[in-house]
């Protein structure tokens, strides 16, 4: 995912909570090299789990190191690291962006819903996407 093409994330979001997501979401993703890389070379010890916070299977891997096992299984999920660390940095996204969301900080005004049909309303939109009725839109902060 490229957060900084893809919108998804941060719909409704005001400039500052976009800011404060970008920031977040920086330090928590993960890189699909490294991951691949510690699949590879170090998958033996489990690092590879270690990195995308899977710690059980990582101290399994760990514990197993000694069979020679491991080590074959660690080069066969490098060819499955880059989908895992892409779910990984979209679970990722995902809960920051619902953690900014949910603290209500910088003015975030969750979805209403429409006073005709009862239909949810984005924030800030005009009119409903069901029926059509106008919604009155009160100024953000």
């Amino acid at each position: 995912m490229n957060y900084m093409t893809d919108p998804i994330y941060t719909a409704g979001m005001t400039e500052h909570q976009r800011a404060w997501f970008y920031a977040e979401y920086d330090q928590a993703r993960r890189d699909e090299v490294v991951g691949v890389l510690l699949a590879i070379f170090l998958g033996s010890f489990g690092l590879h789990h270690f990195y995308l916070r899977r710690n059980g299977l990582g101290i399994t891997y760990l514990l197993l190191s000694w069979t020679g096992i491991p080590a074959i299984l660690g080069f066969i999920e490098a060819f499955f690291m880059p989908g895992r660390v892409r779910t990984y940095n979209a679970l990722q996204a995902n809960y920051i962006a619902g953690q900014i969301r949910a603290s209500g900080i910088f003015g975030y005004q969750p979805a209403t819903n429409c006073p005709s049909c009862e239909g949810a309303v984005a924030p800030g939109a005009g009119f409903c996407p069901r029926c059509g009725a106008a919604i009155a839109v009160s100024p953000t902060a």
